[in-house]
């Protein structure tokens, strides 16, 4: 029997990727397990660009994006901006789950919350990675507070590159297929894995295989993170063809129980 699963997302009003990427993996799981379908919502949180005020401006309206998904009863949400979250201080995800799911409770969904911010820390400790090297768009003082974050985490950020591009807009219409070159200005010598996106709205799907072919390490983004902690809180199996060791169905959620 086919299954709907509903996906709630909360994303900022600039972004493009993630109702493309996640749809995209989900989309691709379709082909090898018929029985599950996915149908996506969004909510929008006003962000232009990628700016501490306004990061922060976008996550006062959290709450009311997710009383408007409550609405439509999804199965899971999940919010996607990374650098929103990770902006605010080490450990401010846990903060901004437990007040997403207390503004859907409040309007009778029971979904559980994922955030891109938190699916990426789950996402590096299941693959047993304790020293990870990045690659953001963002200026050098937002991939600061990145790399500060994960190593707050306990994961060790051994090299970061920052592609300096504020604007969320231009953010997304970075060229993907770039990343197989950027990865090259990194020192990878003591990665244990490498986290080719570090932002929901920089574009990587089309490298994450390629790139983990090419370095012989797990390669991740914060999309495939979050579409990792998407599948296991539906307590599916985290697979999705060519998007990575994360993915392929060979890893588990510590978390979280999952079905084959």
């Amino acid at each position: 029997m086919t299954s709907d699963h509903h996906i709630g997302m909360i994303v900022p009003s600039s972004n493009l990727t993630m109702e493309t990427e996640l749809p995209r993996m989900l989309r691709a799981r379709e082909e090898i397990f018929t029985d599950d379908r996915f149908v996506f919502h969004a909510a929008r949180a006003r962000m232009q660009h990628v700016t501490p005020e306004q990061l922060r401006a976008m996550n006062a309206q959290s709450e009311r994006a997710a009383a408007e998904l409550a609405d439509a009863r999804p199965d899971v949400v999940a919010t996607a901006c990374l650098v929103a979250i990770m902006a605010q201080g080490p450990g401010y995800h846990c903060t901004a789950e437990d007040s997403i799911t207390a503004a859907l409770r409040a309007e009778g969904s029971e979904a559980p919350v994922v955030s891109s911010a938190g699916a990426l820390l789950a996402g590096i400790a299941a693959l047993g990675a304790k020293r990870v090297a990045i690659i953001t768009p963002y200026l050098k003082p937002l991939t600061q507070a990145v790399v500060e974050y994960l190593q707050d985490a306990g994961i060790e950020v051994v090299d970061a590159l920052s592609l300096e591009v504020p604007d969320n807009l231009a953010v997304a219409r970075l060229d993907p297929t770039d990343l197989r070159e950027h990865y090259r200005k990194l020192d990878l010598s003591e990665a244990d894995a490498l986290v080719l996106s570090a932002c929901v709205q920089m574009p990587s799907l089309p490298s994450i295989q390629p790139v983990e072919d090419a370095v012989g390490m797990p390669v991740l983004s914060a999309a495939t993170a979050t579409a990792f902690r998407i599948l296991s809180e539906l307590g599916l199996r985290p697979e999705v063809p060519g998007a990575g060791h994360l993915l392929s169905g060979a890893v588990a959620d510590p978390a979280v129980t999952t079905a084959a």
